[in-house]
């Protein structure tokens, strides 16, 4: 079956969380630099460390600590939970004309909801501290299945959730995982230039179906106003 191609309204939107639903940066990345300073070693420059956000803790870490060894990765990725967890929300909204285009979907009645590698212990805390928990129709985790993107089992067992087949669904990124998950598992696959790119990474070549620059082109595209 062919994808869903603009031409018609989507029956579910399913968003990566940071650097595409959310604009965490700012709390993770504080929480890093504040790992560093514990850990007496330089901070990250901001946009170095922003970079990295949507490869989640191992990513931060890596830059913050190369040649770690590796048998003290448990111990800096257990504080930096520990840091993280009392900051969740501190700095961390919704990006700009994000709220519309979720109200969007909600009066069209289009199913919307979240599929992340961000582990459940701050996926759903954060959702739900920002009102959004209750709001998605679905919300898988990091750690919900054995697997992880790019593998499409959890985007799969999103729209299972939803009764809603792929081909009539858009997932949204801000990584090449997230466009590989999603051509894996049959839905149309958004690639966002607002999130967080690694330094080399081009949305363009991701193989998306489709690239927008801001949330409003983004709710532009599926809406087209309809």
């Amino acid at each position: 079956m062919p994808r869903w191609s603009a031409q018609t309204l989507p029956a579910a939107v399913l968003f990566d969380l940071d650097g595409t639903l959310l604009d965490t940066a700012p709390d993770m990345v504080a929480t890093l630099n504040e790992l560093c300073r514990l850990r007496s070693v330089p901070e990250l420059p901001w946009e170095t460390a922003r970079a990295q956000v949507s490869n989640g803790t191992l990513g931060l870490l890596r830059v913050a600590f190369p040649g770690q060894d590796p048998a003290q990765q448990p111990a800096l990725q257990q504080q930096f939970a520990q840091l993280y967890s009392t900051r969740l929300v501190s700095e961390t909204r919704l990006f700009p004309d994000m709220e519309a285009l979720l109200g969007g979907l909600e009066q069209r009645g289009i199913h919307w909801g979240v599929v992340t590698n961000k582990p459940r212990q701050f996926t759903e805390p954060l959702l739900d501290a920002l009102g959004l928990l209750e709001r998605s129709a679905c919300t898988v985790s990091g750690d919900t299945l054995p697997e992880r993107k790019p593998h499409p089992r959890p985007i799969l067992h999103a729209l299972e959730q939803l009764a809603v087949l792929p081909e009539h669904s858009i997932y949204v990124g801000d990584a090449r995982r997230d466009i590989e998950s999603g051509r894996a598992a049959g839905t149309a696959t958004i690639a966002v230039r607002y999130g967080y790119i690694e330094p080399g990474q081009d949305p363009d070549g991701w193989d998306a179906d489709f690239v927008v620059s801001t949330p409003a082109e983004l709710s532009q595209l599926i809406f087209g106003y309809r």
